[in-house]
């Protein structure tokens, strides 16, 4: 289960930050507070949000950001990737993460979307970054949505095959060939944990 539930799915653009109109030397306040100016995707509406900047800080939080707001209001950067659930038969590949807090946490492989890319193409062009091969990108699986502690994850989850090469780890340390039972034998990361249950539907 993710950790906060989003109250609302509205992202925002952060089009400005600036300080706040006081300072903590003049106020009761015990840290220093940012002004954001965001604008909502949806309708282009302006909203204004005063934030912590010890919060933009630990998040990576800048002007041109998405960012959206759980429900008791803390708000969390907004990140959109893509990933492949490649098939091979009765059996799907996954690759464990070689870096960071989730070293050894399995996945699906994927990445972010780059300006002016559609989905496929992004996880295409990662396929072939991180893996070599080159990938038919099939029907969209399930859009996940999950909140992690510093972001706001959008993962969009395709089928896909390979067409041209072989999978070849560059970036993961290691990857499996996993059947419709052999799906919970891996530690899977929070937010792929949740597309597991399609995928064994998937490959029924």
């Amino acid at each position: 289960m993710s950790q906060y539930v989003i109250m609302s799915k509205r992202v925002f653009v952060i089009e400005q930050i600036t300080e706040a109109d006081f300072g903590c030397e003049e106020t009761e306040r015990k840290e220093p507070m940012a002004l954001l100016k965001l604008r909502s995707e949806d309708d282009s509406s302006e909203k204004y949000v005063e934030v912590s900047e010890a919060v933009l800080s630990d998040q990576g939080i800048s002007e041109g950001k998405k960012v959206i707001f759980t429900e008791d209001g803390n708000i969390l950067k907004y990140v959109r990737v893509v990933a492949a659930v490649i098939r091979d038969g009765d059996r799907i590949f996954a690759t464990a993460r070689g870096y960071g807090e989730f070293k050894g946490w399995w996945e699906f492989p994927g990445g972010k979307i780059e300006k002016g890319e559609t989905p496929q193409q992004a996880l295409a062009r990662e396929i072939r970054e991180e893996l070599t091969a080159e990938i038919k990108v099939g029907d969209l699986i399930k859009t996940l949505e999950y909140d992690y502690p510093k972001f706001h994850l959008s993962m969009d989850c395709f089928w896909a095959e390979v067409t041209v090469g072989e999978l070849v780890l560059k970036e993961a340390e290691s990857a499996k060939w996993l059947s419709k039972d052999e799906l919970d034998s891996v530690r899977w990361l929070p937010a792929d944990e949740e597309l597991v249950e399609e995928i064994r539907k998937g490959l029924s």
